[in-house]
């Protein structure tokens, strides 16, 4: 006879949490875990903070995404951001906010990816929150904290006209795969090659972490998570910064021509606009640090151009519905 899956109403707060701590593995920065009122964290630095929160049907589908696609991702958007001022992530909060009538497979899933993801990079899960919420409601938050060592923070207003906009990592990628998901993509058996990166980056992005604090120890006068899509965030540099960005589209061509091959003139679109990208964008007064590809340059003004035409800061907007930002579930 199969059984009915549990749910969340059906055990008590103690019984989840004593399922889901063995996934998050303690380490030397955590002296105090899960289990008190608070966690206890040795730190011998300047530290980061930064938290995001992710909701079922707006930030995700459960149609394409599963419970270890939602902790890769939650965890990602986070740590990203703590690299992009140039630091190390030492430890994340989590909590989740779920229906009673949720699956406890679910939730248990979910803790065991994120456990598994946050030590992947050194990362420690020093504790979080549970709550219930109504019919049909189901949200997850992490909170990171990084170290930032002997760095100062990398901020997005320190740009200066001749300095090199640079973007470590990919650009365009996860847009991409989404509009294969909306084109009809199976998300589990996507097309292979270049079609299935995308989907792949969508659902569970990578963002290359070290890549943040090479960019501060080689100078970099400023830095962002390119969360909202390049053109977005590029403003906010611009803005904070008092300069504009000037993007070459002869820096844009080789990531245009990937993605061409899986979405085709869509490419560029998905590349300006496209969310959940998870890569850095940078501006350098010298020389870039290996694995930084220049797509750009600072200049006297304001706002983003590209081959000097001045770009409206399209991308995601978490208050402007699902259908009239350009990213999203």
């Amino acid at each position: 006879m199969v059984t009915a899956p549990l749910t969340l109403a059906e055990v008590s707060e103690s019984d989840l949490l004593r399922r889901i701590f063995p996934f998050f593995e303690a380490g030397p920065s955590l002296a105090v875990g899960p289990g008190d009122d608070a966690a206890v964290l040795r730190t011998g630095a300047t530290t980061v903070a930064t938290t995001d929160s992710m909701i079922r049907g707006r930030d995700w589908l459960d149609e394409w995404s599963t419970p270890a696609d939602v902790a890769t991702k939650v965890l990602t958007q986070n740590l990203a951001d703590v690299a992009a001022m140039g630091a190390r992530s030492t430890a994340v909060l989590v909590s989740l906010v779920a229906d009673p009538a949720t699956s406890l497979d679910w939730a248990v899933e979910f803790a065991r990816t994120l456990g598994a993801e946050a030590a992947s990079v050194g990362v420690v899960v020093a504790g979080g929150d549970l709550s219930s919420a109504p019919d049909g409601v189901l949200l997850v938050s992490v909170t990171a904290l990084g170290d930032l060592g002997h760095r100062q923070p990398v901020l997005r207003s320190g740009a200066r006209p001749g300095d090199v906009l640079a973007v470590g990592g990919s650009l365009g990628r996860s847009a991409a795969g989404l509009a294969l998901l909306h084109d009809g993509t199976d998300p589990r058996t996507p097309p292979p090659g270049i079609r299935a990166e995308c989907v792949h980056h969508h659902l569970r992005p990578r963002a290359p972490l070290a890549e943040g604090p090479r960019a501060a120890d080689s100078g970099a006068s400023s830095m962002i998570d390119l969360s909202d899509g390049l053109l977005r965030d590029g403003h906010r540099i611009a803005e904070a910064s008092g300069v504009r960005l000037d993007l070459h589209g002869e820096g844009l061509a080789p990531f245009v021509a990937s993605l061409a091959q899986a979405v085709g003139d869509r490419a560029l679109d998905c590349i300006l606009a496209g969310g959940e990208e998870h890569s850095l964008l940078a501006t350098f007064p010298g020389d870039l640090p290996e694995g930084w590809r220049p797509i750009g340059t600072v200049v006297e003004g304001s706002g983003v151009a590209l081959d000097g035409v001045v770009q409206q800061p399209r991308g995601w907007d978490h208050f402007l519905p699902p259908e009239a930002s350009e990213d999203g579930a």
